[in-house]
């Protein structure tokens, strides 16, 4: 089925959660990485941290099940955060350019932004919850949380915490959410659209992995510091503000930090992408085989 065609169709608003749950189980041992490396600050074991090295530790120290810690609230930070940020920019596309008009990239920059905010925002606790799950392992015994699953966790700190404490970060994590959402779903759909203007590529798995590999890039590359500092701030227990947390964070670890954890954020986001794109067009490709299955039945009879 041609692009133009598929846009006529309203898809479920939960697709984009649903494609993004099945590249969390994926991805989930590279997101773990990626905040273990993100808060052990300019040393870990008397050497700089590298990717390698912290898969390598967290496996002797915690075992192959050590890579999958905080998998329930991953899955859960996924269920609300990119069902709403996912759910909306669809909505809002179908809304405010219906039918076959063709949104332009800056309209579906400001789409995204917004739709990335709510998303941002609706998923923080379960952020929290995830973030603290992954690197809970890395503290000492007696720091330790030990949240059983995503569930206990939020109940804990609502209960110990206070339920805004299940907004900590909140603004930098939904700062976060709207450059991630820009720099992902439209640059996704501006991509695609390149890429169909070239003889060689169709609507089909080539073009989606090419949008989505590239998708993937610039949006790492844009969330970088906003995910660094968003990952700090949900993993401590003090109220330091975010303009302190830059001065302390810049001055022990010097401007590098805004990159900290680059490699391991696009070698999981990178995959993610592709594998929330792909899942996300085989959702669509499936509801529209079943629909025009329902057409042909009710044209039968």
């Amino acid at each position: 089925m041609s692009q133009s065609t598929s846009k006529h169709i309203q898809y479920p608003f939960w697709f984009g959660g649903s494609a993004s749950c099945m590249a969390a189980c994926l991805t989930h041992p590279l997101d773990l990485v990626k905040v273990r490396l993100q808060t052990v600050g300019k040393h870990w074991d008397g050497k700089p941290p590298t990717m390698g090295g912290m898969f390598k530790h967290i496996v002797k120290a915690e075992g192959m099940s050590g890579l999958y810690q905080g998998l329930s609230a991953s899955i859960l930070r996924q269920a609300t955060y990119s069902t709403t940020r996912f759910g909306l920019y669809a909505s809002m596309k179908d809304t405010f350019f219906p039918g076959t008009e063709k949104p332009g990239f800056y309209s579906l920059v400001m789409l995204s932004s917004i739709s990335g905010f709510v998303g941002g925002v609706a998923g923080n606790p379960a952020d929290v919850i995830n973030v603290r799950m992954q690197h809970d392992a890395s503290l000492p015994k007696d720091q330790r949380r030990n949240y059983k699953n995503a569930l206990d966790g939020i109940l804990r700190m609502s209960k110990h915490e206070g339920v805004s404490s299940l907004y900590r970060g909140v603004w930098p994590n939904s700062l976060r959410a709207t450059l991630m959402t820009a720099s992902q779903l439209a640059t996704y759909d501006q991509f695609k659209s390149l890429l169909l203007t070239i003889p060689y590529f169709g609507d089909d798995l080539i073009t989606h992995f090419s949008a989505s590999f590239l998708a993937g890039f610039v949006a790492t590359t844009v969330c970088s510091p906003v995910d660094v500092i968003k990952t700090r701030i949900m993993t401590s227990n003090d109220s330091k503000g975010i303009l302190h947390l830059l001065k302390d964070t810049t001055k022990n670890e010097g401007i590098k930090w805004v990159f900290r954890g680059w490699v391991p954020s696009f070698i999981r986001l990178g995959p993610q992408t592709i594998a929330t794109f792909i899942a996300l067009e085989q959702h669509k490709k499936l509801y529209r085989w079943l629909k025009e299955e329902k057409t042909e039945d009710k044209v039968a009879v």
